[in-house]
């Protein structure tokens, strides 16, 4: 399944990730994917903040991973950028939280769906080459971008169709969302 979202302002992709984040269950797996300054830390930050995570949320880039206590749920938060082979991936020891934590992994195609055939793939896009977003300072501006959430399995596809619903209940002020089965 597939949903397609525009989200106008950063606040509406933070609240994409908490919907995301108080409906999450040990063992999601979500993978977000998109361009240097696109949104994916932002996102997780909200997906931290429906966790009940209480401390502040930063790109892993350097660290590679991050753990997050949540309320009822630890967030792992991936960074997969720099990681180059499986045995790289295979020495984070994600397979010893994967079950009981929510996995967020950015960068991720191509090299972390290994990790479960169920997963909730969310590619965040923005304007290249238009009045936002064109120059290298709009990087981290508050340009609209478009989100396409892909299911790969039944736990993930309720997880879009959870943000379906709250799209369509305006619980996220969003312009209407488009799904494609």
């Amino acid at each position: 399944m597939q949903l397609a979202l525009h989200v106008p302002l950063a606040e509406d992709i933070q609240a994409v990730g908490a919907v995301l984040g108080s409906n999450a269950q040990g063992g999601d797996f979500i993978m977000l994917n998109g361009p240097l300054g696109a949104g994916k830390t932002t996102l997780t930050q909200g997906i931290a903040r429906g966790m009940g995570v209480r401390t502040s949320v930063s790109s892993p880039t350097f660290v590679i991973a991050q753990i997050y206590r949540g309320s009822n749920l630890d967030l792992v938060h991936v960074d997969a950028y720099r990681l180059t082979s499986l045995e790289e991936l295979d020495a984070l020891d994600l397979d010893t939280t994967f079950d009981t934590a929510l996995t967020v992994v950015e960068w991720g195609k191509g090299k972390t769906e290994v990790l479960s055939t169920d997963r909730l793939e969310i590619q965040i896009s923005r304007p290249e080459g238009s009045d936002l977003g064109a120059e290298p300072a709009d990087l981290y501006g508050d340009a609209p971008r478009e989100l396409l959430l892909t299911s790969y399995g039944a736990r993930s596809t309720e997880l879009v169709e959870i943000i379906a619903q709250a799209a369509e209940l305006q619980k996220l002020q969003l312009p209407p969302a488009t799904t494609v089965e």
